[in-house]
């Protein structure tokens, strides 16, 4: 392995044209981006369906997946066949699609082996008086499909405010949607499986209505599931580091830079995204300093030494679980 193994890793992030999407990820982040309504920037993803390019260094020009399968010393040596995680920007400039996910038992059965899907989001930026669909008032399966039926979203769907700063869990069997104005940081397991429950009678470019998804979505909704209230972060802060959530995929903090802070190297490798302000990012065993603003999103690997950062900056960072 050359010198330059152990430095920082920067993916090229892969647009995705929607029909709900806006232009923000230009307008906000400076991304070049295609024409047309850009609704997600994959930044960090090793997935079929959007494979970034590593920009610079050691590995420019490889696939991440490349990456992964060929040098998983990078990666701690973690076992499995697929980069695990997926990092995005959501910009909706309409209304998502109410949806769930599966879980990775369903999701291996009924999707050809993917995993399923368990997702966070980290508010960025809203419109005033935004609001998001976390959760349903369904007891069960029938109760959920009657008022599916009868399209009584206003008693089905929880519906809370959203701002700048929430958190919010969506564990697979969660409905859920993201509102027209919102801009978000996703952090999920590496899989693009998507049931829709409702769609708001759009129509895609062909002219039809889109697909829905109502049987699987009966089979995996978690009529159990308690709602939340809101997304308001009440976990405490510990030297600039906040614990959003821990759950069996990944752990996701929330980490403020104010001059120079140091994140051990306690995980197999780290994604990271900038989403205020900008300063430096180094990996403490090469030494080569990375300037970094809102938008750069970059892996710390295995043998990197940890992570050095500095300037004024907040960070979402994720890693595996210990």
């Amino acid at each position: 392995m050359s010198e330059t193994a152990h430095d920082l890793i920067f993916p090229v992030p892969v647009f995705h044209e929607k029909i709900w999407g806006g232009r923000k990820l230009a307008t906000e982040f400076g991304y070049e981006i295609p024409d047309g309504p850009i609704g997600e920037c994959w930044a960090i993803s090793a997935h079929p369906n959007g494979d970034c390019t590593i920009g610079g260094g050691e590995w420019e020009g490889m696939r991440l997946s490349e990456l992964w399968d060929s040098h998983r010393e990078l990666f701690g040596g973690v076992e499995g066949d697929r980069f695990p995680l997926l990092i995005k920007i959501i910009d909706a400039k309409d209304n998502l699609s109410v949806q769930v996910h599966p879980d990775d038992a369903y999701a291996a059965e009924h999707e050809n082996g993917s995993l399923g899907k368990r997702e966070c989001w980290y508010i960025l930026s809203t419109d005033p008086d935004t609001t998001i669909v976390v959760g349903q008032r369904a007891h069960d399966r029938a109760e959920f499909a009657q008022m599916v039926e009868e399209g009584r979203w206003d008693d089905l769907l929880n519906v809370v405010p959203c701002r700048p700063g929430d958190f919010f869990r969506i564990e697979p069997g969660c409905v859920h949607a993201i509102q027209e104005g919102t801009v978000l940081l996703e952090t999920q397991q590496s899989s693009d499986v998507t049931y829709r429950v409702y769609d708001y009678d759009r129509v895609g470019d062909d002219g039809k209505p889109r697909d829905l998804h109502i049987s699987q979505s009966l089979d995996v909704v978690d009529y159990a599931m308690e709602a939340p209230a809101s997304g308001e972060v009440t976990a405490p802060e510990a030297d600039g580091v906040t614990e959003l959530m821990d759950c069996p995929n990944f752990v996701v903090e929330r980490v403020r830079v104010c001059g120079e802070k140091v994140l051990a190297e306690d995980w197999p490798f780290l994604c990271a995204s900038v989403i205020e302000g900008s300063g430096t990012a180094t990996a403490v065993a090469d030494g080569t300093a990375h300037e970094i603003g809102r938008g750069a999103h970059f892996i710390a690997p295995a043998g990197c030494g940890g992570l050095a950062l500095s300037g004024e900056m907040t960070l979402v960072v994720s890693h595996l679980p210990a």
